[in-house]
């Protein structure tokens, strides 16, 4: 939980420097997103249609193709919402309506008993865990959102651990005749972007859970068992919830840091640092917030500012003070 904290300080630094070098990563974390947590399911389409469904305004032309769009309707529904959702039954009911699409029963509980299986080889079917009944499902869904939120205001649990939990409950209650794993990456990262680690947004939490599928069931299976005597023990399930948070961290550092700017991209950074200022600055302070910018680049922007008539230098050398002419004719 440490290392997820340390890496979410550098994230918010790169958003907040210059969010337009983040765009390529919010595309192709987008198709990926949608593309995996479907594939997941079972539910694919073909690639050439998958791009325009996700980026463009495409039309489906069948079911799989309306929850593949529908799954980029949610996303697009968090992007944009989180800060003010709550995490209720009507949110997660509105969740499923998007991954569902037209289906009959899109946004409702389930109506019949639901068993969580495992095919083998042979043909042979085996019931790995029995989920809450049809009857109860409503008042658990309930039971779950009001638990979470009040753990989360009454300061009893880490907010990682909070999150972890919410979605192994989540998946034990299994409140949908189906898309139930689709809500649950959907609730993770609803969840995750209200407790500030919105790293889901740049790399995609679906692909590296796809690439893990095995560990993913295996441990959901391992920390569900006894989970209706509350005598479970989650911490395989958020031993993997973690290490997927942190290997989406480490990838975004990565791919983030190797993202070449285009041109234009570092003057925009510089500008932005130097009208953040409310009073007289050095170099050093800008250099402080566009860590990725070189002193050299930040002195010809300055130099620009100067020869336009923004910006004033006080004094000479490295400990020069600089100041916006226009704060100074302010004051």
């Amino acid at each position: 939980m440490n290392a997820i904290s340390e890496y979410k300080g550098k994230q918010d630094l790169y958003a907040r420097q210059s969010p337009q070098i983040l765009k390529n990563l919010l595309e192709i974390a987008l198709i990926e997103s949608v593309e995996s947590s479907n594939r997941i399911e079972g539910v694919t389409v073909d690639k050439d249609r998958l791009k325009p469904l996700i980026i463009g305004n495409t039309k489906p032309r069948d079911r799989s193709e309306e929850e593949v769009a529908g799954y980029r309707k949610a996303l697009d529904w968090i992007h944009k919402k989180y800060e003010s959702l709550r995490i209720t039954p009507d949110t997660i009911k509105q969740l499923h309506r998007f991954c569902r699409g037209e289906s009959w029963d899109a946004g409702k509980f389930k109506e019949k008993d639901n068993d969580i299986i495992r095919k083998h080889p042979d043909g042979r079917v085996e019931v790995v865990f029995k989920p809450v009944s049809a009857q109860k499902t409503p008042e658990m869904i309930e039971q779950l959102c009001l638990t979470y939120e009040n753990g989360l205001a009454q300061l009893k649990y880490p907010p990682l651990y909070a999150v972890a939990c919410l979605v192994l409950d989540f998946l034990s209650i299994h409140p949908f005749r189906d898309g139930n794993g689709r809500v649950s990456r959907l609730l993770t990262l609803l969840a995750l972007y209200q407790q500030g680690f919105v790293v889901g947004k740049y790399i995609s939490l679906e692909r590296i859970i796809e690439q893990s599928k095995e560990s993913y069931y295996e441990t959901l299976n391992k920390s569900s068992q006894r989970w209706h005597e509350a005598e479970h023990n989650g911490m395989a399930w958020f031993n993997y919830f973690l290490g997927t948070v942190l290997s989406a961290y480490k990838e975004f550092e990565e791919r983030a840091g190797n993202l070449k700017p285009t041109r234009g991209i570092k003057t925009e950074i510089v500008e932005s640092a130097i009208n953040r200022q409310f009073s007289e600055f050095s170099m050093s302070d800008i250099e402080k917030e566009c860590p990725n910018v070189s002193r050299p680049m930040i002195r010809v922007v300055l130099e620009d500012l100067r020869a336009k008539g923004k910006v004033e230098v006080l004094g000479i050398g490295r400990s020069a003070r600089w100041r916006k002419r226009d704060n100074s004719r302010k004051t």
